[in-house]
C-alpha cells in the first residue's frame, strides 16, 4: 500500500517530536548536589550518586558529620556541607560549632560552607524544625557567627515555601541583630547566601525565587530542596527539566539539590519524583540529574529491563507510521 505524501510527512514530524521527548539532552552542571537520604535496607543505593559519570559536586545529610560511605572521596571532589538542622535542648549549646571546628582542625576536612535550620517555620509533623525566631537567633550567635569569623560561609535558614517563610526570616534577623547590638552601636547579623525549599509547579518556584531576590538583593541562592510532588510522570519530568535549565542559566543560583535520592516505593513526595525505581535503578530524572542519558525505567518499575534508546525511537516511529497507514 502506498502512503500519501501528507501522511508520510505527518508521520515523520510526529516521530521526530516523539524522539525529542524521549531523548532530551543530558545536561551537566557543577551546581548540582545530593540531598543524602540513606537506604538502610539496600546500602548499595548510597553509592550510586558517586559512580561515574556523575555531575554531583557536593552533598548534605541534614546533620553535622559526613557520611562514612563517602569517606574515600576527597572533599575537593564531593564537598560535604554540614547542617545545623534544629534547636538543641539548651540555648547555650555549641556542639554544632565544636563539631565543625573538629572536622576542620582535627580531621583536616576543608569545610567552607554550612547550612542552618531546616524549615524552622514548619512543624515537626511535616518535617520542619519548628523553632521560634528568637531561639534560632541565639543559636546562630553562639554557633554560626564564630564559624563566619573563621571564614566559613553560612546560609540563611531554609524556610518552607509557604507564606510563613519570609516573615519568619525577617523576625529572625531582627532578633539576631538585637542580640549583637549595643546602645552605642547597631550591628546586623549577616549571611552569605539564601537557602530555598520549594514543592509545587515551576511558575510558583520562579515567583518564590523572585520574592526572595527582592527581600535579599545581591545575595546568591542555594535551592536545597525542590520537586513537583504527587503529580503524574510527564508533569514531574517537565518540571525537573524546566527547573534545572532555569537554575543553570541564572548566575545568582550558586547551587541546587533535587529532593528525590531514594526509591519510588518509599517516596514521601509521590513515586514520580524519585530518582530511583522500586528496585533501585535510575529513573530518567535520576539519570538526567547525573548528566547521563535517560534509562527509560519507570519509577514504579520493579525490573531493570528496558528498551535501548534506539529501539524506543524505532518503536515510536513504527507506531506513528502504522497510524499514518490506517489514515492513507
Amino acid at each position: 500500500m502506498l502512503l500519501c505524501p501528507r501522511a508520510v510527512t505527518a508521520a515523520l514530524a510526529t516521530a521526530s517530536a516523539a524522539s525529542t521527548l524521549i531523548l532530551p539532552v543530558a545536561a551537566a552542571s557543577s551546581k548540582r548536589g545530593l540531598v543524602f537520604t540513606p537506604n538502610v535496607t539496600a546500602p548499595a543505593d548510597d553509592k550510586i550518586w558517586i559512580e561515574e559519570p556523575t555531575t554531583l559536586t557536593w552533598y548534605y545529610n541534614y546533620g553535622p558529620n559526613p557520611e562514612s560511605v563517602y569517606q574515600d572521596v576527597p572533599q575537593s571532589e564531593f564537598e560535604f556541607v554540614p547542617m545545623m538542622w534544629g534547636a538543641p535542648d539548651s540555648l547555650d549549646d555549641t556542639s554544632f560549632l565544636s563539631t565543625v571546628k573538629s572536622l576542620i582542625k582535627s580531621k583536616g576536612i576543608n569545610i567552607t560552607n554550612v547550612l542552618s535550620f531546616n524549615e524552622p517555620d514548619g512543624s515537626f509533623e511535616y518535617g520542619g524544625s519548628q523553632i521560634e525566631p528568637s531561639t534560632a537567633a541565639q543559636l546562630w550567635v553562639n554557633n554560626m557567627i564564630p564559624l563566619q569569623e573563621m571564614g566559613v560561609r553560612v546560609g540563611l535558614p531554609a524556610c518552607t515555601g509557604g507564606s510563613s517563610g519570609l516573615p519568619w526570616l525577617q523576625n529572625f534577623l531582627a532578633e539576631c541583630s538585637e542580640l549583637i547590638s549595643s546602645k552605642d552601636k547597631q550591628r546586623n547579623c549577616t549571611f552569605d547566601f539564601v537557602t530555598i525549599h520549594w514543592y509545587g509547579n515551576f511558575e510558583g518556584l520562579a515567583s518564590h525565587m523572585g520574592e526572595y531576590s527582592a527581600a535579599f538583593p545581591n545575595k546568591t541562592m542555594w535551592i536545597t530542596e525542590f520537586n513537583l510532588n504527587d503529580r503524574d510522570l510527564e508533569a514531574t519530568q517537565s518540571f525537573y527539566n524546566m527547573s534545572t535549565e532555569y537554575f543553570d542559566r541564572l548566575d545568582f543560583v550558586e547551587r541546587y539539590s533535587y529532593f528525590g535520592a531514594f526509591r519510588s516505593n518509599v517516596s514521601n513526595i509521590g513515586p514520580n519524583g524519585a530518582m530511583l525505581s522500586d528496585n533501585g535503578s535510575l529513573t530518567d530524572i535520576g539519570a538526567w540529574y547525573l548528566g547521563r542519558q535517560p534509562t527509560g525505567i519507570l519509577p514504579t518499575s520493579s525490573s531493570s529491563l528496558h528498551l535501548p534508546l534506539p529501539q524506543k525511537v524505532v518503536a515510536v516511529f513504527a507506531a506513528v507510521v502504522a497510524a499514518a497507514i490506517s489514515l492513507a
